[in-house]
């Protein structure tokens, strides 16, 4: 197979959780345009005409809606039925929903605790485990997960958020080493600092804003774009021995 068709998903169906924005926006347009079908999810995403199935149905793929907040763990395996009763069999699975929630360590509320994991670790955990079973039976599939810089670093004010995002780490290389052989690619995507809703606190902090861009060699934040590239890579055969590996965009930062 030549290069560039090891990239070509025409006939694949895609699953990106948290599609409605963002990162998870620019994943799914990504996947359409390199052929794949998207079965879009996000708590508040419009069920007809949203923006991002617009994108998609521009590029000439099918869109299929779906409203879920992951923190509800019924409501999580009720939308799970309802795309295997209703959508082709899922080829790639991107989970890439999640939330951050922002209080020093010793005034962080078991609530935000509680919120974070279920939705940044428990209900990828879910997702995967249950896409996962039919990826396994028919002898394919791509699992990508939305890792973090705090998969490897500690933050601050962030506890959950962290510690969600260390275990997305060690998640991704255990569902690689019992799937590789059978056919299913499990890896992550580690954004660096992304211009997205979840980090505009950040950016309206001029002190804060300043310190990240002193370290990100790039010398600027990152674009959700920026992560098309390595979304296709990961969704695709290109990748087909690669497992297990939490890919870094993050303009150099880890490096630095």
């Amino acid at each position: 197979m030549k290069a560039l068709a090891l990239f070509d998903l025409t006939g694949k169906i895609a699953l990106v959780t948290g599609c409605k924005r963002g990162i998870g926006k620019a994943m799914a347009i990504a996947l359409a345009e390199a052929g794949a079908d998207i079965i879009g999810v996000s708590a508040s995403l419009e069920l007809t005409n949203s923006e991002v199935e617009r994108e998609v149905s521009a590029l000439g793929r099918n869109f299929y809606a779906y409203q879920c907040d992951f923190k509800l763990r019924n409501d999580l395996y009720d939308f799970i039925n309802r795309v295997k009763a209703e959508c082709p069999p899922v080829d790639i699975l991107i989970n890439n929903a999640g939330n951050i929630l922002r209080k020093p360590a010793a005034e962080h509320p078991d609530e935000y605790w509680d919120e974070i994991m279920e939705i940044n670790l428990n209900a990828p955990f879910i997702l995967a485990r249950e896409f996962g079973k039919t990826m396994l039976e028919r002898g394919y599939g791509k699992i990508i997960f939305t890792a973090s810089l705090l998969t490897f670093q500690g933050g601050i004010t962030v506890p959950g958020y962290a510690s969600s995002k260390a275990g997305i780490g060690s998640l991704t290389k255990a569902l690689a080493n019992e799937w590789a052989a059978r056919g299913v690619g499990v890896n992550a995507i580690a954004p660096g600092y992304i211009a997205t809703d979840n980090t505009s606190a950040l950016r309206a902090d001029e002190t804060r804003n300043a310190a990240i861009l002193s370290r990100i060699p790039a010398g600027r934040w990152g674009s959700a774009g920026d992560l098309k590239g390595a979304t296709v890579f990961l969704a695709s055969a290109a990748s087909d021995y690669v497992h297990g590996t939490i890919l870094t965009v993050d303009g150099g930062w880890m490096g630095r």
